[in-house]
């Protein structure tokens, strides 16, 4: 199948979601925008970041035509990112809105990336096969029963263990699927109580689907997820470490949003930090939301910041333009509270959840880097 996506390959060391790709903070550019695209979804994921917005119908969605145009004043963008509830669940929404966004990015040659669970008919996939560079799925898994526990915990009706088991083949048959089309699958495993000692076996699974990519994130508490324990720093580090022990070093393996800087007095945190930095094929990526990305909500029109809930909307594509708003991000007195930089370790510091679960009333900006 032919694919109109750049050739310019997505590697560890070009990797166009990093915010400081591209960027001379502490001022940085807005290079990358989120579609929330519906609040649909046929899973129910304990660890969901959205799932209290997660809906039966969609509402009407603002003109594809007013969402182009916005993406037409943001001069600096880079990427493109669509996500839910699930993206693909509706067929409509796919027609209707994902289409268009990404025959808009091929235009104007973004990279794309859509988030879904991967556990639709294939079918589904085709349509937007040739549009999109990576498709980003959630991996937690270790066995068809942690499936079977992790993804219908909040559903409201009871799925039996058969079923799910179904549904856990078949998002792993559409990973190997797309991988063989080209695309970069890029599987997300959260570091939780149920995942920090299976770590292993869950990346043995994404390396048997074709995945280019393993991302790894801690879970932290919110929406779903709000009542659920965090890992303390002690077991996150010992978790980290067991994967590197086990890890393929031919997958790239990109940590996001861990809580572990060069700046800590910790020496635990700096033997860490020190062994991600000399891994082959691991990158640890500074968190977009809150530095160059944006959401907008095609139903509202609203624009937010991924996981900082506390700053509230801060405009409406409307009535302001994207640049507009992300100056008023930039300038909020809550961005100015983290919005530290390290040149020589490559840090942008922590996102707001970081901070608020493992560092509060830690001035980052009174720190430097100690490795």
């Amino acid at each position: 199948m032919k694919r109109f996506v750049p050739t310019t390959p997505i590697t560890p060391q070009k990797d166009p979601w990093e915010p400081l790709y591209n960027a001379t903070p502490p001022a940085y550019k807005l290079t990358s925008i989120e579609f929330t695209v519906t609040n649909l979804c046929n899973l129910r994921c304990e660890h969901c970041a959205v799932g209290d917005t997660l809906r039966m119908k969609d509402d009407p969605h603002l003109p594809i035509e007013l969402i182009l145009q916005r993406l037409d004043e943001a001069k600096h963008l880079l990427t493109l990112s669509i996500t839910g509830g699930e993206p693909m669940y509706s067929q409509r929404t796919v027609n209707n809105v994902i289409g268009p966004i990404l025959q808009y990015a091929t235009d104007r040659g973004l990279r794309t990336q859509i988030n879904s669970n991967l556990s639709l008919p294939f079918s589904r996939y085709e349509a937007v096969l040739p549009y999109i560079d990576v498709m980003h799925m959630s991996w937690n898994y270790s066995q068809p029963e942690d499936f079977h526990e992790v993804v219908y915990v909040n559903s409201p009706q009871k799925v039996s263990l058969t079923q799910a088991e179904k549904l856990y083949q078949l998002t792993m048959d559409n990973a190997k699927k797309l991988a063989d089309a080209g695309v970069i699958v890029s599987a997300e495993s959260m570091l939780n109580t149920r995942t920090w000692q299976k770590l292993p076996k869950i990346h043995q699974l994404i390396k048997e689907m074709g995945c280019v990519r393993h991302e790894v994130h801690p879970m932290y508490q919110s929406d779903f997820a709000k009542n659920l324990p965090v890992l303390s720093l002690p077991q996150l580090r010992e978790s980290i470490h067991t994967l590197l022990d086990a890890r393929d070093e031919e997958m790239w393996m990109l940590f996001g949003t861990l809580p572990f800087f060069a700046c800590s007095q910790d020496p635990d945190d700096q033997e860490l930090i020190l062994r991600l930095r000399q891994s082959k094929n691991v990158t640890v990526r500074n968190d977009p939301d809150g530095r160059c990305r944006l959401n907008i909500n095609i139903f509202t029109g609203d624009v937010t910041v991924t996981d900082f809930g506390d700053v509230g909307i801060l405009g409406n594509i409307q009535t302001d333009t994207l640049e507009s708003m992300f100056a008023r991000w930039q300038n909020h007195s809550l961005n100015q509270s983290i919005n530290c930089f390290c040149p020589n370790a490559e840090c942008a510091g922590p996102n707001l959840l970081v901070y608020h679960s493992y560092y509060l009333n830690t001035d980052f900006k009174k720190r430097m880097a100690l490795v």
